[in-house]
């Protein structure tokens, strides 16, 4: 009975009361079976599949989904709300006018998302369907990846990769280990071990496998990567055994399985609850600055649309009170009409004038918009500068949404491993006591006689030296977790270690200690192998020696060192211990510190990664002790971690220093030049890595992202244990505003002029501390502004130790600031991803860390150096080209639309049209369509080679400039203006008798022939000239395309123009303009009229221009006067800054970053 209630309260526990208890942890029935009756109650939990999803539509939910995004866009539902409109009532144009336009943008949108979203689903696919070795009754079954079930025993081969979180079970090495590389999750491609659980290590058969019986009882999957806490309980015959288990015990999804013939293991988290889906950011839809001004612009002519309507309205009703305007002969009302109330005629009347203005809403700009960036991303993608012939892959677009967007970037987020470096260590010199030693040419694997060590300070090292000498590398080859491969190749590199060995190469958790012990084989110490708990090492003479290693005490970022306890052949005791320097110098009692010390400072300046090596002889009593204390604390449960550190902190003291060794992660091929190019462009460039501080703040200086005189200012755990949080953030504030004196240097334009250059350092746990301070502190509100405000202030920041999530959180904070920055991230690994989604454009780089983070980014590149020509050229083209596409097609359909406002004073307010309805349709589609759309392709303002040699022409195009509102309202007021000119020039010389007279008699039948129609045809076709001609006179880059385009489509309006007024159409009921387009052609004086309207349309924006340009010239413009005087080979002759305008303090730049009083650029050449 007892058993009975105790069942029931498990399942109370679980459902009714402590929530926690259902939500902090699961429990995981290892191979699907359940426990042994009378243990627990037996509660088969549900889990999702390991379907891992990155698509954002289904086949279902595609067509409601993607109408209501497109449909959430300001214009699109306005052109729905008109289409109804003319549906619903009676109005002057057809349904068709709108309705076509509508349909064909939502389709254009719709087919376009819908195929990137279908690649989205083939990659989801391929790696859901990647077939899985499952045990399953003692046999291996194969599976589809997404079939796996929680508590499924999985075998895994080496080199395929995890396909989900795993608990280790068993491993096809002695010991229960199995090497595993990280790459895909971290960016590390370094091999790190990880253990089996001890019960079950021996297991190493299908059969023996099946045979567990055990639960697994672990926390719920949550995002932190490098924690887990669970327990094992093994039902043997007699009570049940619980075993700790910890994230040295866990196998992460998408990490790849090295070194290691096979392993068992058993799911314990899928699809997306697996850590690394978790620390995915939702994807949501990014939209560009771009497209908020245009729908920021597309309110304001809604309101004039608006305004327009309803002056039209009450100027109809005023017009009509007259009675005899009201109902003259020809057009009596019906008794219906009558009869209708004032208020629903006026409503109606206006739905009615706002149909017929509505074209100055410009539906067909979407359209072009997405084609521009659908056709306009192909350009990136066949860019073969941005080809890469080692990987053989090109640049990618996964969102072409974002192009211009790449044009105002303010922020560049960056990661450090595999994005700014190699991620490939070199060993470059050692120094013992002193003595500078750097490794030579190897010949046929041998070390030349000779040149196994190069003296720097003392040519002939004593006996006493030698013999340091000697430990010092046998230290190295000693301290260390390298394991030994006996194979040809890894991923694909070829490894040889000695002549007698040339078939083995050296992996580990960290890619410095590969480095290291091949630096040792260079000067003439091997590590062979570890064999039977000892290892071996070839020393100079070529003699084996043999060490028994005893302890390894593991590295932790906290000590930040390790150390080895060996005994040699003699039967001698050492303790071995290398780290960083401030880890080992306050330990050592003896040694030459201050050479050391000085060749240390040296290599870090030189951006090298430095560590110290120190040792100390153990008596058998001391390593009695030793030992005591080191079991102690592994076998405690309870802060196991701590007791460790205790331990170790005891054992690692009185050491005797040897020496220092230097080691080169090197820069990837061009990084430094990239972010000095991207500085130059007023970007700000931090680094965020999940390294220690040193390496990082190395590959800093290395790539230039510090310089010399840079100040740095540090906000790190080490900095804040000394003083408070709040203490050291008013310091730095107070620091930076002291020199700035209280100015937000030209804030965010990174430029630095004369004042100090600052560069700050924070780590992930200060990290948390600003973003999340403590209730106690009543200061705390504000840290988060006060650190905003140190960071604007410098001009880098270096972030170490991250998660990715905190990555994420970074971006986010920027995004927010009062500024509103556009930012960019860039990474390689899956740990970025979080931070390429967060940010408003995410590059992923296709290295050799798997391609989780290409597939979730906006664009993909497949080094880091080719973000340089991304942002500065091709971005810098597509904003230019958006910009001037989203003015001009405001401007063209104010041209359109303000004559038939005019006009309505003229008709009575009667809603008559004044073009015809094939001129109001095909105005947008295919009259002034084309030479826009193909002008936004392929303009180049200023030679390509110009804007990589000078980074900073960026900062003319900064901060939308080219979509401000001055700009705007000068676009729209021109079009107000031409409008004007086109009606009433029109107007005015139709009122001319001698105009119509024709060269004929004036008859009643000629002047018929000048209605209202020609009168609307005469206006179209200067229309239609004009604004074609204004993007001619726009374009800078004419090629044959652009020539076939402007002229085409002018030679297809008169054609058409001439066909439709020409036949007689059967499918038309009237056809109103029959032969008015060749009656107004007939007319010497509208030929007249057509070529001079045209010419006093153009006139103000061209004298504008000229004057502009003479007086007042941009850089941008400068440079393109000295590109035209050298016939385009400005970038060979001149020194551009000499182009730059004068910069002075205070002044303000026009529009596009444009400088005053600039001298004649000619003057400057």
């Amino acid at each position: 009975m007892g058993m009975d209630f105790s069942t029931l309260r498990t399942l109370i526990s679980r459902y009714c009361v402590g929530e926690e208890n259902w939500v902090d942890s699961r429990t995981v029935y290892i191979g699907q079976r359940e426990p042994p009756p009378g243990t627990e109650a037996f509660i088969q939990q549900r889990f999702p599949d390991n379907r891992i999803t990155s698509s954002k539509y289904t086949f279902w939910n595609f067509i409601p989904k993607n109408m209501f995004e497109q449909f959430r866009r300001v214009a699109n539902f306005y052109f729905l709300i008109i289409f109804l409109v003319q549906l619903i009532i009676d109005t002057p144009t057809s349904p068709i006018t709108s309705g076509l336009p509508l349909f064909f943008v939502i389709t254009v949108t719709a087919i376009k998302q819908g195929y990137e979203d279908w690649l989205r689903h083939k990659a989801d696919n391929s790696v859901n369907q990647c077939p899985v070795h499952v045990v399953q009754h003692g046999k291996v079954v194969r599976k589809q990846s997404r079939k796996l079930r929680v508590g499924d025993v999985v075998l895994v081969k080496e080199d395929e990769s995890f396909p989900c979180d795993l608990i280790l079970l068993s491993s096809s090495r002695d010991d229960g280990t199995c090497f595993v590389t990280t790459a895909s999750l971290d960016g590390e491609s370094s091999h790190k071990t990880y253990y089996a659980v001890q019960d079950t290590k021996a297991y190493n058969t299908e059969k023996e496998i099946d045979s567990i019986h055990a639960t697994i009882e672990c926390e719920q999957p949550q995002p932190d990567l490098y924690k887990f806490v669970g327990r094992i309980n093994f039902y043997m015959d007699s009570e049940p055994v619980a075993r700790p288990l910890g994230s040295e015990n866990l196998l992460l999804r998408g990490a790849t399985l090295k070194n290691t013939e096979f392993i068992y293991a058993v799911a314990i988290y899928t699809g997306m609850e697996t850590k690394m889906a978790l620390n995915y950011q939702s994807k949501s839809q990014k939209r560009s600055a771009v497209e908020k001004s245009m729908n920021a612009y597309l309110v304001v002519y809604l309101c004039i649309l608006i305004s327009k309507a309803i002056v039209n309205t009450v100027m109809k009703y005023v017009w009509q009170a007259d009675p005899n305007r009201d109902e003259p002969w020809y057009n009596e009302r019906t008794e219906t009409e009558r009869q209708r109330h004032i208020v629903i005629r006026a409503f109606t009347d206006f739905l009615a004038f706002m149909v017929l203005f509505n074209y100055i809403i410009p539906v067909s700009m979407y359209v072009t918009v997405e084609m521009q960036k659908f056709l306009g991303s192909y350009f990136i993608m066949w860019d073969d500068e941005m080809f890469d012939e080692e990987l053989g892959e090109r640049a990618m677009v996964n969102t072409s949404d974002l192009n211009e967007e790449l044009g105002q970037v303010e922020y560049v987020f960056t990661d450090k491993t595999g994005t700014l470096t190699e991620n490939n260590m070199e060993f470059i010199e050692c120094c013992v006591d002193g003595h500078v030693y750097v490794p030579h040419v190897i010949c046929n694997g041998q070390v030349m006689p000779g040149a196994a060590s190069m003296d720097m300070i003392d040519t002939s090292p004593g006996p006493d030296a030698r013999e340091h000498e000697e430990l010092f590398f046998r230290a190295l080859c000693l301290c260390h977790t390298v394991q030994v491969k006996e194979e040809e190749t890894v991923d694909g590199i070829k490894h040889g270690i000695h002549q007698g060995k040339s078939t083995s190469f050296y992996i580990s958790s960290s890619p410095d200690e590969v480095a290291l012990v091949e630096g040792m084989k260079k000067l003439g110490f091997t590590y062979l192998r570890l064999k039977d708990s000892h290892m071996e090492i070839l020393n100079r003479e070529d003699e084996i020696e043999r060490f028994e290693l005893l302890e390894v005490l593991t590295f932790d970022s906290v000590r930040r060192r390790m150390s080895v306890i060996v005994r040699s052949s003699s039967g001698r005791l050492y303790l071995f211990c290398k780290g960083a320097d401030s880890a080992i110098f306050p330990r050592v009692i003896s040694g030459k510190v201050d050479q050391v010390r000085a060749r240390v400072e040296h290599n870090a300046v030189e951006g090298l990664r430095t560590l110290c090596v120190a040792y100390r002889p153990l008596s058998q009593e001391q390593y009695q002790e030793v030992c005591q204390l080191l079991s102690g604390a592994k076998l405690a449960l309870q802060d196991r971690d701590k007791r460790l550190a205790e331990a170790y902190d005891l054992i690692e003291k009185d050491l005797i220093l040897l020496g220092a060794t230097a080691v080169e992660d090197r820069l990837q091929e061009k990084a430094a030049d990239t972010i000095e190019s991207l500085h130059k462009a007023g970007m700000k460039v931090w680094v965020l890595t999940g390294d220690k501080m040193e390496t990082a703040a190395a590959t800093c200086y290395a790539s230039k992202l510090f310089h010399r005189n840079t100040q740095i200012l540090e906000l790190t755990t080490k900095r804040t244990e000394e003083q408070s949080l709040h203490d050291v953030l008013f310091d730095l504030s107070r620091t930076v505003l002291r020199q700035h004196g209280g100015m937000t240097r030209d804030t965010f334009s990174g430029l630095s002029g004369d004042c100090t250059d600052y560069g700050l350092i924070i780590d992930g746990a200060t990290l948390s501390a600003v973003l999340r301070p403590t209730h106690e502190d009543s200061n705390s509100g504000n840290y988060k502004e006060i650190f905003l405000e140190i960071c604007r202030n410098c001009s880098a920041v270096l972030c170490c130790r991250m998660a990715p999530l905190q990555k994420a959180q970074i971006v986010k904070l920027i995004k927010a600031s009062k500024e509103h920055p556009i930012t960019l991230a860039i990474g390689d690994g899956a740990n970025d991803v979080s931070m390429i989604l967060e940010a408003h454009v995410g590059i992923g780089i296709m290295g050799k860390e798997g391609r989780q983070a290409a597939r979730n980014s906006d664009y993909a590149i497949p080094k880091f150096k080719h973000l340089k020509k991304m942002l500065l050229v091709h971005g810098h083209y597509y904003y230019i080209r958006i910009s001037e596409l989203v003015q001009y097609f405001f401007y063209k359909n104010v041209c359109f639309i303000f004559p038939q406002f005019l006009y309505q004073f003229f008709c009575g307010f009667s809603q008559q049209p004044l073009y015809d309805t094939a001129y109001l349709t095909l105005y947008n589609i295919s009259f002034t369509s084309l030479p826009i759309l193909l002008y936004s392709l392929i303009e180049q303002h200023i030679n390509m080679d110009i804007l990589k040699k000078d980074p900073s022409l960026y900062r003319d195009i900064a901060k939308n400039s080219l979509l401000r509102w001055p700009i705007f309202i000068y676009w729209t007021l021109l079009g107000v203006y031409d409008a004007i000119v086109m009606f009433f020039g029109a107007y005015f010389l139709f009122d001319n008798t001698t105009f119509t007279s024709n060269g004929q008699l004036m008859t009643t039948n000629t002047q018929m022939m000048f209605g209202n129609w020609t009168f609307g045809t005469l206006v179209f076709t200067v229309l239609v000239f004009t604004v074609t001609f204004k993007l001619a006179l726009d374009t800078h880059y004419w090629t044959w395309i652009n020539h076939f385009v402007i002229w085409g489509s002018l030679i297809f309006f008169v054609v058409f123009s001439l066909l439709w007024g020409g036949i007689i159409w059967p499918f038309l009921n009237y056809q109103r303009m029959y032969y008015v387009f060749m009656q107004m052609l007939s007319s010497g004086p509208a030929w007249l009229s057509i070529i001079l309207l045209i010419a006093a349309s153009l006139l103000p924006d061209v004298v504008k221009k000229v004057i502009w340009r003479a007086l007042w010239p941009t850089t941008t413009e400068r440079i393109q006067n000295a590109d035209k005087l050298y016939k385009g080979h400005l970038s060979e002759f001149t020194p551009l800054a000499s182009l730059h305008a004068p910069s002075k303090a205070g002044h303000h730049r026009r529009g596009s970053g444009t400088q005053r009083n600039a001298p004649n650029p000619r003057s400057d050449l």
